[in-house]
């Protein structure tokens, strides 16, 4: 919809609810602008524009002020009692569930939505806050930059496509998906929907989503399926990266105590500058800030998704502008692998 056609429909309601008689066509051609002064025009478009806010659930009311008798001109007016919201009105427990739900996302990227949402709600009248809060606070981190592309897309219903890697491998795969539901799982977050590719449902970790998220199809054009509960595909879903896996590093000789701990098969290299040794590890970027804490004591071979992992911590580390951290991991990294703090 045009800026012009937009602001022209504004006007048109504004009108219509400011007066309590039914305004005719002529009336409403003088006080709303935008309209053309050729009568057939006029004609054309006002009709077009009474249909337009019907379809958006507008209640134009048609009618006439004058009481019986022949030719009465049509009057329209929209009664601001059909149009108005109901009064809210809540339980003390429905707004206190309200108000903890803003402060769960206040740190997050949906943080303004539920900051305006509990602005409206107290400037109805409602009151949000809980009088003796709880000691700890539950707090929803969307970090991730895939986040608020997915979320919009599954809130107007449009496919979209991403690239994603798989756990455990060093390339990208196009993706096509009809995105069912956003859900938050053990502190990680996954879109549920149809794989158009694979024909099936399917689940995919937002954090291993590569570049930018597009949408590829209109609005309304997804469905959640009847009977689908997003939230339990999302929960049964057997995420392989739970399963331990191993993998292969360095450690500095006389250094990198606490990985040595619960290393095996620790081996010296030749130089004898390093050993060799073999950690286990569920999931890569979580592993991947513990590693990052030993700086250039720690030079990770082996498997190229937690290697990549280290490297995204690392050059996290470099961009905070944390200089000690920033200055052992550049100096410190062997050429042929990562080394992490």
């Amino acid at each position: 919809m045009s800026r012009r056609k937009t602001e022209r429909l504004l006007n048109l309601v504004v009108c219509l609810l400011a007066t309590r008689r039914y305004l005719t066509a002529e009336q409403i051609r003088r006080a709303v602008p935008g309209y053309p002064d050729s009568d057939e025009a006029f004609k054309r478009m006002f009709e077009r524009d009474k249909e337009e806010l019907r379809e958006l659930g507008v209640p134009l009311e048609v009618g006439s002020d004058q009481q019986g008798g022949g030719g009465e001109e049509i009057g329209y007016r929209i009664p601001p009692q059909a149009y108005e919201l109901p009064d809210i009105h809540l339980t003390p427990d429905e707004a206190a569930v309200l108000g903890l739900a803003a402060r769960v996302w206040r740190r997050a990227s949906m943080a303004e939505a539920a900051s305006g949402a509990l602005l409206k709600l107290r400037a109805a009248g409602v009151e949000t806050d809980v009088p003796n809060g709880v000691g700890i606070e539950p707090r929803v981190s969307t970090g991730e930059p895939a986040f608020p592309a997915l979320w919009e897309a599954v809130r107007d219903g449009r496919p979209v496509a991403f690239d994603y890697q798989g756990i455990g491998r060093t390339s990208v795969a196009r993706r096509h998906l009809d995105p069912w539901g956003v859900v938050s799982r053990r502190g990680r977050w996954y879109v549920v929907g149809f794989d158009r590719d694979r024909d099936e449902q399917r689940v995919f970790r937002l954090s291993r989503i590569v570049g930018d998220v597009k949408t590829i199809g209109p609005a309304g054009s997804v469905t959640v399926p009847e009977g689908v509960d997003v939230r339990r595909i999302a929960f049964d879903w057997g995420d392989p990266v739970s399963e331990p896996r191993p993998a292969t590093v360095r450690l500095r000789a006389g250094a990198a105590q606490g990985p040595r701990r619960w290393a095996r098969d620790v081996r010296p290299v030749e130089d004898g500058a390093w050993d060799e040794a073999t950690l286990t590890f569920r999931d890569a970027e979580r592993f991947a800030p513990y590693l990052a804490r030993f700086a250039d004591d720690v030079v990770v071979l082996d498997p190229p998704d937690l290697r990549e992992a280290v490297i995204h911590q690392l050059k996290s580390v470099l961009a905070a502008d944390t200089p000690r951290t920033a200055h052992g991991a550049a100096q410190g990294a062997a050429p042929e692998a990562v080394s992490g703090r």
